[in-house]
């Protein structure tokens, strides 16, 4: 009964020791950084901190999730991987705890209580017998150690004297400095990995956001105060504005973070090469604060940031600022060509109805410059003039998203307004051309297009097509003009494809290829009727036929108009004028973890040089007096550097002999 405490005790005590030893074993820490260095390599290779829907494109679906459960796409913030660091820490201060006392005592021991076996088992030995005394020898040894480096201490013994000598004792303190290091950066890393946040957010006191929203409206559990320790942000902000918080991009949404002063983009350039392409871009930052007698004023650009009270503001990007836009709607469809102007910002969503529905366009980009590979040999890049980039979302809430040009590019020889639509961000964008008439504008093919939705119209011109090439009762004629106009239709709704589809749905297999090229010879007809009409009302003489400038813009138009279906708008806008507003992006961080790191990077570098530059050695002259004089032993060890130690160790031993010897 009296022993169960003392056994509990012991027990107790013996796995507190296997622990610490455990904790502090080389191979934990080797594995703890081979696991940082896999994470570091992903972090590499992994772009870090992008759009969530980014990963979805590259990825996919599975890829995507699984990749997430992981924390792949913030991996240095993520949840193992500060685990990770946190063992890592406590693992090296273990090993300190444990070695680093012996290792400094070990700087200071000259180890005197060595024994003459054990000398002569170093692989560094050589005696001698010699005729000098005593004294001689003594002096001889201690101005010899002196000489090569080595500081020495004296130890008389029983008949006999030994000279320890020491060098390289700073490499014991390398170690020491390797495992602080270590420390300190890890530590650095935690403070500034957001472990304080996956703390908050594991304990529920915060939660991203995933909603659009302005920075006033987002809920207090979705923002970050002032006393946030660390953090790195980014914020837009058009000229002559300012801003007291910024965004952090955090899992599948972001968070907003306040800062204790507001920061003023007074003013924005860019400088561009000829070809377009941006050069370099600054801004001329206002930091507005309470605590200052005056505003702060200081231009920032790409690699000179503005430190100011802990913070780092950095030059990151640029964007629109909320350019002014000027667009005409014009209608697909209908016979009407009546466009309508618009005004818009860059940001804001429109109500509009057209056609009796509910559109809202939703204007999100507008870009001065579009730089593209150019068809010319002796130019690298061409720029293609402003776009706007907009979605026209209708009233069951779907999107498709448009780029449209301003200024007419050349396809051929031919030029074109340019309008590129897509689904969702994961494809590429199609374009719809719009050939450009002599005028260098859009209101032929517009007039062209609504002439081919006046049912009035076409039906005039079929009564004066002869497609069969003979006459028919007039009540046959009326039937076949009819079938003549739906035939119209059904190009305008689903282009040739569709009308050969109808073909195949309507007609017996044998009598297919005869009715398909009579639709498209009627379709010729008619669009060719309808152009010549066209061209005619503008006051053109088509008597004699068109040119070929204008036969090319009616193929061209015919084309355009084949596709329209599948455009997704029911109007085109066109970018008719613009006042351009812009915006610096701006990345803001708070490292406090940095005062930590560089301290911690110096005494890595120091270590790592008391380590591998100067080793430890150690120098050993064991004498005593015989009847035949005195016999002296020379020994020699070091902890690394065996080979270039004996090389050293040859060269005191000749300089031993060489005044020693008779």
């Amino acid at each position: 009964m009296t022993n169960q405490p003392t056994t509990s005790i012991a027990r107790g005590a013996k796995t507190s020791a296997l622990l610490v030893r455990f904790l502090g074993s080389m191979n934990l820490a080797i594995t703890l950084l081979v696991a940082l260095s896999i994470a570091a390599i992903i972090g590499t290779v992994l772009q870090q901190n992008q759009p969530y829907t980014d990963y979805v494109i590259k990825f996919g679906p599975f890829w995507f999730e699984l990749f997430q459960q992981l924390g792949l796409y913030d991996v240095y913030s993520s949840g193992w991987f500060l685990f990770i660091l946190f063992f890592l820490v406590v693992s090296t201060s273990t090993c300190i705890y444990r070695n680093a006392p012996n290792m400094l005592r070990e700087m200071r021991e000259y180890r005197e209580n060595s024994t003459l076996e054990t000398l002569k088992n170093y692989p560094n030995t050589y005696s001698w017998s010699l005729n000098s005394t005593h004294v001689e020898v003594l002096d001889v040894t201690q101005k010899l150690f002196q000489h090569n480096g080595y500081s020495a201490r004296i130890k008389e013994g029983d008949g006999h004297t030994l000279v320890s000598g020491m060098k390289g004792a700073g490499s014991r303190l390398g170690y020491v400095l390797t495992h602080l290091a270590i420390v300190l950066v890890c530590i650095g890393g935690l403070i500034d990995g957001n472990a304080i946040l996956k703390a908050r957010e594991l304990l529920g006191q915060i939660t991203t956001e995933t909603r659009n929203l302005p920075a006033d409206e987002v809920p207090g559990i979705s923002r970050l105060g002032v006393e946030n320790m660390s953090f790195r942000g980014s914020v837009s902000i058009p000229e002559s504005r300012e801003s007291d918080v910024l965004f952090i991009n955090y899992k599948d949404g972001y968070l907003v973070q306040e800062l204790p002063f507001s920061v003023e983009v007074k003013d924005f350039r860019i400088e561009h090469y000829l070809s377009g392409q941006p050069k370099s871009f600054e801004s001329d930052l206002v930091i507005h604060d309470d605590r200052l007698a005056e505003p702060l004023q200081q231009t920032i650009s790409v690699n000179y940031p503005l430190i100011y009270d802990g913070y780092s503001i950095y030059q990151a990007s640029f964007s629109d600022g909320g350019s002014e836009l000027e667009l005409l709607a014009w209608p697909l469809s209908g016979s009407g060509t009546a466009q309508k102007k618009l005004e818009t910002k860059v940001g804001d969503d429109l109500q509009l109805n057209l056609f009796n529905e509910s559109w809202v366009l939703e204007t999100s980009n507008f870009r001065l410059f579009n730089i593209n590979p150019s068809d010319d040999p002796s130019k690298k890049f061409k720029n293609a003039g402003p776009s706007v980039q907009f979605k026209m979302r209708d009233k069951t809430g779907e999107a498709k998203e448009f780029l449209n040009y301003m200024v007419p590019v050349e396809r051929e020889g031919q030029l074109y307004y340019l309008s590129g639509v897509r689904s969702s961000p994961a494809e590429e964008f199609k374009y719809l051309y719009v050939p450009v008439d002599d005028a260098g504008g859009i209101d032929r093919f517009m007039n062209y297009l609504h002439a081919l939705n006046d049912k009035t119209l076409l039906m005039d011109l079929a009564a004066k097509q002869n497609v069969t090439g003979s006459s028919l009762p007039s009540q046959d004629s009326a039937k076949f003009n009819e079938a003549m106009v739906r035939l119209v239709g059904v190009f305008l709704k689903s282009g040739m494809n569709g009308v050969i589809e109808q073909v195949g749905k309507n007609v017996p297999t044998d009598k297919r290829e005869d009715v398909t090229k009579l639709y498209v010879r009627v379709i010729q007809q008619m669009l060719g009727a309808v152009y010549l009409d066209v061209l005619a009302k503008e006051g053109v003489d088509v008597s004699l036929g068109v040119d070929e400038k204008k036969a090319a813009f009616f193929d061209a138009a015919s084309a355009a108009i084949s596709s329209i279906d599948r455009y997704g708008s029911p109007v085109y806008f066109q970018l008719t004028s613009f006042v351009h507003h812009q915006a610096s992006g701006l990345q803001i961080a708070k490292a406090p973890g940095k005062n930590l790191v560089y301290p911690g990077c110096a005494m890595l570098i120091l270590g790592v040089f008391l380590m591998f530059y100067a080793p430890q050695k150690r120098m050993w002259a064991w004498f005593e007096t015989t009847e035949d004089g005195i016999k002296l032993l020379l020994s020699g060890h070091a902890v690394r550097d065996n080979m270039d130690f004996s090389a050293e160790y040859q060269q005191l031993q000749a300089q031993f002999g060489r005044i020693l010897s008779p």
